[in-house]
């Protein structure tokens, strides 16, 4: 890591923590290709399903802990 790029993280971990996620949300983006025309459309009408399922008790939700230690079976 140059002393540059070292610097501008030192500066940045120093942020708050909404401040932190935006910048990492805004570096994630910029490391994947723009979406067809489309896509966010798409996913706009799969969450408002979804949405609309767990409304109606249709489905279920799974606690973090427990979708965490799926994951993370064997891993640790």
């Amino acid at each position: 890591m140059s002393p540059s790029v070292k610097h501008l993280l030192e500066e940045v971990l120093r942020l708050g923590e909404a401040d932190r996620a935006s910048i990492a949300g805004i570096l994630i983006e910029s490391l994947h290709e723009p979406a067809q025309p489309g896509v966010d459309d798409a996913w706009a009408d799969v969450i408002a399903r979804r949405v609309a399922e767990l409304d109606l008790g249709k489905a279920t939700t799974v606690p973090w802990s427990e979708v965490r230690a799926r994951l993370f079976d064997g891993f640790e």
